[in-house]
């Protein structure tokens, strides 16, 4: 791509990600962030991304490569440890991410972009999937959430997965990373990351009562689901 181009590609990414960090995607055109750009030519936009959609792609792909390699790391430690942690694996998720809030370069932007799209009511329209598989991002920058996901879901109590657990962490934490994003600059982010470490971890132990399997039992068998998973006896709690 010659020079001038990747000029105008990087200008519309960074006026997409404040427009729609500040305004919420669907209330942003794309003529607005052609003329936010500065771009000379009136169809920038459509010529290097086609369309919204392809605009996201790129806001994502330009933050979830170094997102996707540091978790990944901190879930070869974690296997290299040997030992079922779940609060290591709660930092996992948050912590990648979070380093997001300290990067010039948009980093906050699409924390509030990725909240957004992570707690839609139908998520994934761009990039994410359904139900407890639900991740966000592109199917090579979710290897981690998938991986994450499958070192998880041992240590959970079956109906927690079957209330799908783990989605519910990952919303959460994407969401409350947004509002910190939204909110900042901050001079304490290290003791809110922490935080909200021991909150995501709370999020995948914390039991779940008998009247909400009750419900959940009603449910799947309204659906004509088979319901009720066997509890198994090993569900882990933190280390």
């Amino acid at each position: 791509m010659p020079r001038s181009s990747l000029t105008t590609r990087t200008r519309l990414i960074t006026a997409a990600e404040e427009l729609f960090a500040e305004r919420g995607i669907d209330a942003v055109s794309l003529r607005e962030i052609n003329r936010a750009s500065g771009a000379r030519n009136a169809v920038a936009v459509q010529y290097h991304f086609e369309d919204r959609a392809g605009v996201i792609r790129a806001i994502l792909d330009k933050h979830r490569g170094a997102v996707d390699a540091a978790r990944h790391l901190m879930l070869d430690g974690y296997e290299q440890a040997g030992r079922p942690d779940l609060r290591g694996l709660a930092e996992a998720l948050v912590v990648p991410s979070a380093t997001k809030l300290a990067d010039l370069d948009g980093g906050p932007a699409y924390l509030q972009i990725n909240s957004e799209l992570v707690n839609r009511p139908q998520a994934g329209s761009v990039d994410s999937g359904s139900s407890d598989s639900r991740d966000s991002g592109s199917s090579d920058s979710r290897d981690s959430i998938r991986r994450w996901r499958s070192l998880v879901e041992p240590l959970l109590d079956p109906e927690a997965t079957r209330l799908h657990r783990r989605f519910t962490a990952i919303r959460f934490s994407a969401a409350e990373l947004g509002r910190r994003a939204a909110s900042g600059p901050h001079t304490d982010d290290r003791l809110f990351i922490s935080h909200l470490v021991d909150l995501v971890t709370a999020i995948l132990v914390a039991p779940v009562s008998e009247q909400t399997v009750r419900l959940a039992d009603d449910r799947d068998t309204s659906l004509g689901v088979s319901s009720r998973a066997t509890r198994r006896p090993e569900a882990v709690e933190p280390s």
